[in-house]
């Protein structure tokens, strides 16, 4: 009966809310304004996936939006999760909703943690704007923001791989050129084209160090997108072999991934092509095919040897010539006559369908890949033999992530925790204060400990500690407590560090919200609430014990409480309830629910009262961490 009212009025209560209802997203008393989303996880095998956290930049469309408030509260931008889907860092707040692309960490620049992402262009600036390709440091602050030195029109979206020791980065080039036609056989003709390529440039200045373009290097016939009788195209022009990634291996070679032509490039340090794989000049002898393929990566490469892989999406909006996307990893050998291919190892699309846009594949240290399929945020994981470890995707079936990767990373955000404390209760001496703590981008939190101060510089009296639960920790105290903080720790017990004091929120009308006092409840001291609970003697606890069987048993209620009542739900329930009623706004559910719930909610708190389990006061690490995480 007791949880049957509740669920009743949360029932009632999203009548009114379902207008909005956004299931798909997830939502924090901490950061209001943040709304991430959520996945659905599948593991087939979780002991024998690689160590690390999921970087994804979810988007909605892959041009910049009009700059409206469409996607707010934030959802679009730069995102890290843990294996369980579990929030770790929202970036989105930071560019105010901006899309992101190739967002990543670059643990190759000095033995740290970094981020490295593009930031695109805004919607119709005054062109100065051109978007960046930025570095960040572990505790998310900039270090390093490349802009468009040279007559681009904007940072291409494609790429940005900072190269090892970070003091370069490949980006992908597109400029649009005034070409004759002669290679498809009209000398006479003229069309705009894209010129696709790629640029190293200085992440420290922006200076261009090397750039090649297309241009004269790739004709017009190279296309799978561009006929004979292709009528010409006004300006930007045709796109006409569409770059989308680029890479440089130790001898200081280039592979260039153009998927409109089928073909992977292999351009040396001064500028030529040396070979092509596939496309319609392909020059190996190849025991495979692909097509509309994306990110080629150097695996292994000494300039004559190489192991490269990539996703053949093997598709596009318009045409398929595979039934199933896949990656690849091949083996080239340039020193025979004619020149290898060999596929060494093919993982198909989990679910067996066509990635017809985007994508990536990442090679994992410990010899596993990690696939970004790209729609809804899709990816999966495989081991060394390509079989499948794990797969998630967004459960929104409205954004996705243009690359998704997997990295160990270590947050150390520079910004204090997040603490929001609110007032809950009936009588003056039923009050509990409900805690929400988070901290955006910290990794090793293993627990929280909260605080309370009878002013704002009182000193601090602990209150209690709890494990951290997920990306935002609610923790009960009893009493009013005023003015509050917590602290974030480590597994060994150290101090990550401490949030700024903050003081509770308590209902703008006590009696609507359920108190029967005679006046309104003024804080506890909490150097005399928690003083007096340490110097309680624990004899007499069986008598206490049964007393508070005795106090249950009086109560009116169609239920066996000691075997069908968890507290530790009753609470929760409740907290769900106010905070249900709080999100909708509304008088008219605050007057129903209290006039329909007022015995029901006043007997949960009576409950906690007299039943108060030790969970929500603390939780003992080394018990917190036998427990099994469970796999969603």
């Amino acid at each position: 009966m007791l949880f049957s009212a509740i669920l009743l009025s949360l029932t009632f209560g999203r009548v009114f809310a379902d207008a909005g209802d956004d299931d798909d997203l997830m939502s924090f008393v901490t950061l209001p304004k943040v709304r991430a989303l959520k996945f659905e996880i599948s593991y087939h095998d979780r002991q024998a996936v690689a160590p690390g956290y999921w970087f994804v930049a979810p988007y909605g469309i892959i041009e910049p939006e009009v700059p409206t408030k469409q996607w707010m509260p934030y959802q679009v931008g730069p995102y890290i999760y843990d294996g369980d889907g579990v929030l770790v860092w929202a970036g989105s707040p930071m560019f105010d909703n901006r899309n992101t692309f190739d967002f990543k960490a670059a643990n190759n620049i000095d033995g740290e943690s970094h981020l490295s992402f593009i930031l695109q262009h805004q919607y119709h600036d005054d062109g100065t704007d051109k978007g960046y390709g930025y570095i960040l440091d572990q505790h998310y602050e900039q270090e390093y923001k490349v802009g468009v030195v040279n007559d681009l029109s904007a940072f291409n979206m494609h790429e940005f791989n900072v190269l090892d020791g970070g003091k370069t980065a490949l980006a992908c080039l597109y400029k649009s050129e005034y070409s004759d036609l002669s290679a498809l056989g009209r000398p006479q003709d003229f069309s705009w084209i894209i010129a696709g390529g790629l640029l190293e440039l200085d992440t420290e200045t922006g200076e261009v160090l090397f750039e090649w373009s297309s241009l004269n290097n790739v004709l017009v016939d190279e296309s799978v997108k561009v006929s004979t009788d292709s009528y010409p195209s006004d300006r930007p022009g045709w796109d006409y072999i569409h770059v989308n990634s680029a890479d440089k291996n130790s001898v200081g070679d280039y592979l260039l991934s153009a998927r409109f032509a089928n073909t992977i490039y292999y351009i040396s340090k001064e500028g030529e092509i040396v070979w092509r794989l596939g496309g319609k000049f392909n020059d190996f002898d190849m025991d495979f095919t692909f097509s509309k393929q994306h990110h080629a990566r150097f695996i292994e490469s000494n300039g004559t040897h190489h192991v490269i892989s990539f996703l053949n999406n093997a598709s596009d909006e318009l045409e398929a010539e595979e039934d199933v996307s896949s990656a690849l990893y091949v083996q080239l050998d340039t020193t025979v006559s004619p020149m290898t291919a060999r596929v060494i190892k093919r993982i198909n699309r989990p679910d067996g369908g066509l990635t017809r846009l985007r994508g990536n594949v990442q090679t994992l240290p410990n010899g596993n890949t990690f696939v970004g399929w790209s729609e809804r945020g899709y990816h999966s994981e495989h081991d060394p033999d390509g079989k499948l470890l794990m797969e998630a995707k967004f459960v929104s079936t409205r954004l996705s992530s243009y690359r998704s990767y997997k990295y160990p990373f270590t947050g150390r955000p520079n910004t204090p925790p997040d603490v929001v404390a609110s007032v809950y209760g009936t009588e003056p001496a039923d009050l509990t204060t409900i805690f929400h703590v988070s901290w955006n981008g910290a990794t090793d939190i293993a627990s929280w400990q909260f605080y309370a101060r009878s002013s704002e510089d009182g000193l601090p009296v602990p209150v209690g500690s709890t494990v951290k639960t997920d990306f935002e920790t609610m923790y009960i105290a009893d009493g009013y407590l005023d003015w509050v903080s917590v602290e974030a720790l480590d597994k060994e017990g150290n101090i990550l560090g401490k949030s700024e004091v903050q003081r509770t929120q308590t209902p703008s009308n006590w009696r609507l919200a359920g108190f029967q006092g005679e006046e309104q409840p003024t804080p506890d001291d909490p150097a005399i609430l928690y003083s007096t609970k340490e110097e309680k003697p624990d004899v007499g606890e069986e008598e206490e014990e049964e007393g508070k069987e005795e106090d249950m048993a009086d109560m009116d209620m169609d239920m066996d409480m000691e075997s069908e009542v968890d507290p530790n739900e009753a609470a929760k329930a409740a907290v769900q309830a106010y905070e249900m009623i709080r999100g909708v706004g509304g008088l008219l559910i605050f007057i129903l629910v209290t006039c329909s719930l007022g015995g029901v909610l006043a007997a949960i708190y009576y409950c906690l009262r007299r039943r108060r389990t030790r969970s929500y006061h603390e939780i003992p690490l080394d018990e917190a961490e036998r427990q099994p995480m469970a796999s969603t």
